[in-house]
């Protein structure tokens, strides 16, 4: 175990301190020192906006007149400065380095009127970006519509062109399957985080999201379909700030979220907690939501110091929980199954940075991270029993280094993750007339093994006149069953027109995506195999591809911004997912090809009146071609994909066509009212029975929602619409209260039928949520 250890991160630890870019993508941080005539440190309010990067604070500096703001995306913000006696100060500043930015902003009298005023309202469009990144930020998280537990994040994701539920808000992004990651403060978490899977970051903790769907910083790898950047949040103003949320609604449910933080001129402190209950938690199988029940708890510290004005050390820890309840169908209904699920995680996170010079840093970040997810039946499930205590240990090292130079960003850097596996399975069927007479009754399977990870990239991000180009390369080792390298090129460029409010960018990204862990180890044991004489079974390779991506933005009259993208995505051994039996555990496959193309659009109003708002869409196919390269099938499904050589079937997120839009507008100076709809066009399914089969486990109002001609569920259609009330507003202090109601116009959606690699998935109903929401 020492020898692993070793190999899988004390040695890039040394490699990386003589490498070395900073934790979060395309980032840096604003140093502001606001000073009076005769340079004495000045206390003042600073605003920060960036309409391009959705970022609009208000924050404060110190009696010394300093403030930093860090984690500050690429991009053009206009900065404001007003103290009380003194003239304002109106100007720009552009953050194009991880390198902090320094910017001393000296206010006169008012007397002497000699009132400072650089630059108008930010830009809508970033001109300086090379790749169309997605920015949501601190406004928009705190006006969303109300989630149910265990998805706040994700219905943030979703609500964006290209991403999709298939079900249990599991996000697929432009067809990939299991495929996104979230980096959470500069630490990539590359596990399934949906409600069923792992305990979520809670929206409320977040200062601000970006969301990449090409255009990858070479730092970024191992799961590429789509990149989730969270940001926690951090109260950059002295003294003590907080967040009190308390909400409650249709299923009974009940949330309640809770942070302080104190800042005193070198330390912060931080801490947070949570907890949710609802009877809606997963997406149920049959309309009568059986057995759904679910809980959810997290608490967080944080500790931050600036060691010096070049040195920051932060340190976190996380911990949480989620129990709920797996939904029945009709005939486990009546047999009275109960099947419990839990996830438990605990997390450790330290992250240094250290200002080398005025053009170079150095940051070195690292976690350990435990995690178990168990799976218990009761006396009475049908058609199978299953027990599942899974757990996994990991330990994680990013070494980056960054070097401003010229027209040149510069980006190099290490990392290396190390997940020790463990696998313990057993189940014993209940009703053998639902499987082959040679099904073993009953079979247990424990496993250890590590999954070893380790990565290296460069990267140079230039700007040349209106030209900005990304180009990296990135090199990656996978050790879990199979032992792989691969060097992956990236480079996306753009074009801008700023007279004309236009810009153009292109992106080629070649990718190396790891399979999913997820209960890979039963997947590929000779015990699985004997479940039946008729089986296939393969280690599942790593995926690559290609992915491109051409699109293009216009702004009018710097209030409406529109976004077209056109993509397409080859990919060899293509990931998917398969069930164990009828068990519910899924673990990783993959088939010889796949291809994903199609096109999105936004079109966004911001600032031009009295409303605001934006509608998207995407249009996208996506197909896998057999054969099968990787993963466990049994019976008829091994031999359909041990003799279909050729040929392709639609992958299981092939839905051609997804609306989403929402519009606010305010009613008077403290009511704001909006609107909203979702539309999909439905997905394809493939079911093993007959339609009366259907009607006995799902009932006629799931059947009436279905295609069986099509092999496609009809299409979906939620209508929303939210009230948001400022209660209480004075200086520092902001309550807001929400009222938000989803699928008013309450139609059965079903997203997913019994298919081959996914089961049953039924969207909420009507549904009424109201939230309380305290800031000082």
């Amino acid at each position: 175990m020492i020898s692993i250890w070793i190999r899988a991160v004390l040695l890039p630890v040394g490699f990386a301190l003589a490498l070395a870019g900073f934790a979060q993508a395309n980032r840096g941080e604003l140093r502001f020192s606001v000073t009076d005539q005769s340079g004495a440190g000045l206390k003042a309010r600073v605003q920060l906006d960036s309409r391009a990067n959705q970022v609009h604070q208000s924050l404060e500096t110190d009696k010394a007149g300093h403030l930093v703001v860090p984690m500050v995306p690429f991009g053009a913000y206009e900065v404001m400065v007003q103290q009380p006696g003194f003239t304002t100060f109106e100007g720009t500043v552009n953050v194009k380095s991880t390198v902090p930015l320094e910017k001393r902003i000296p206010l006169s009298l008012a007397s002497v009127q000699s009132e400072v005023r650089v630059s108008a309202e930010s830009p809508l469009l970033n001109y300086d970006s090379a790749a169309a990144a997605t920015q949501i930020g601190l406004e928009q998280i705190h006006d969303r519509s109300s989630s149910l537990p265990g998805r706040t994040v994700q219905d943030l994701v979703v609500s964006q062109p290209g991403w999709l539920y298939e079900g249990n808000a599991v996000l697929h992004p432009r067809g990939s399957e299991y495929q996104t990651q979230f980096v959470v403060d500069g630490i990539p978490l590359t596990d399934n985080r949906s409600p069923g899977s792992g305990p979520e970051i809670e929206a409320e903790d977040l200062e601000s999201v970006s969301i990449y769907t090409a255009g990858f910083p070479a730092e970024y790898g191992r799961k590429m379909g789509g990149v989730v950047e969270l940001n926690t949040q951090r109260q950059t103003d002295p003294g003590l700030h907080g967040d009190v949320v308390l909400g409650g609604g249709t299923y009974n449910s009940l949330s309640g979220y809770g942070q302080l933080q104190e800042t005193r001129r070198k330390d912060t402190f931080s801490a947070s907690a949570s907890g949710a209950h609802t009877e809606h938690y997963l997406n149920p199988v049959v309309p009568e939501n059986y057995t759904n029940k679910g809980t959810t708890a997290d608490f967080a510290v944080m500790y931050e110091r600036d060691v010096s004005e070049k040195d920051r050390l932060m340190l976190s820890v996380r911990r949480a929980v989620s129990r709920y309840l797996i939904p029945n169908e009709l005939i486990q209904q009546e047999a009275g199954q109960v099947q419990n699920g839990e996830n438990l995680e605990t997390m450790g996170m330290a992250r240094f940075q250290h200002v080398i010079s005025a053009e170079s840093l150095l940051f070195l970040s690292g976690m350990l991270r435990d995690n178990a997810k168990d799976l218990e039946s009761n006396t009475s499930p049908t058609p199978i029993a299953a027990f599942q205590h899974n757990r996994f240990r990991e330990g994680y090292f990013k070494g980056t280094y960054s070097l401003h130079h010229g027209r040149h960003e510069f980006k190099t850097g290490v990392e290396s993750d190390a997940a020790f596996l463990h696998e313990n399975f057993r189940y014993e069927i209940t009703d053998p007339s639902q499987f082959d007479p040679a099904t073993p009754l009953a079979m247990a399977f424990a496993d250890d093994r590590p999954d070893l990870e380790q990565s290296a990239f460069v990267q140079d991000l230039m700007r040349i006149d209106d030209w900005t180009a990304s180009v990296g390369l990135r090199w990656d080792h996978y050790q879990l069953l199979l032992n792989r390298n691969a060097v992956s090129p990236r480079l996306a460029l753009s074009r801008a027109f700023p007279a004309h409010e236009l810009m153009f960018h292109a992106a080629y990204d070649h990718v190396f995506q790891t399979p999913a862990f997820e209960n890979i180890l039963i997947s590929s044991s000779a015990k699985a195999t004997a479940l039946s004489g008729d089986f296939l079974n393969l280690p599942v390779q790593p995926s690559t591809g290609n992915d491109f991506e051409l699109g293009g933005t216009k702004g009018f009259a710097n209030k409406l911004r529109v976004d077209a993208t056109a993509y397409w995505r080859l990919a060899h051994n293509a990931a998917d997912d398969d069930q164990l039996l009828n068990t519910g555990v899924s673990y990783p496959i993959a088939f010889d090809r796949s291809a994903t193309y199609g096109a999105e659009a936004r079109v966004q109003v911001v600032g031009a009146g009295p409303v605001n708002g934006f509608v998207s869409y995407s249009y996208m196919v996506a197909k896998v071609w057999f054969p099968v390269t990787g993963g466990l099938f049994l019976g008829d499904d091994a031999a359909e994909a041990g003799y279909n050589t050729g040929g392709h079937f639609p992958a299981t997120q092939d839905q051609r066509n997804t609306l989403s839009t929402r519009w606010e507008g305010s009613l008077t100076k403290r009511l704001r009212v909006a609107a909203g709809a979702s539309y999909g066009s439905g997905l394809p399914f493939e079911y093993g029975g007959t339609e009366a089969e259907a009607l006995a486990q799902y009932g006629p109002a799931v059947v009436s929602r279905l295609n069986f001609a099509r092999g496609r569920t009809l299409p979906v259609l939620a209508l929303n619409a939210s009230a948001i009330a400022e209660v209480y507003r004075h200086e520092h202090t902001r309550v807001d209260l929400h009222v938000d109601g989803e699928n008013l116009n309450g139609r059965l959606n079903v997203l997913d039928f019994g298919g081959l690699f996914s089961g049953n998935a039924i969207a909420p109903g009507r549904s009424v949520t109201v939230r309380l929401d305290t800031r000082f």
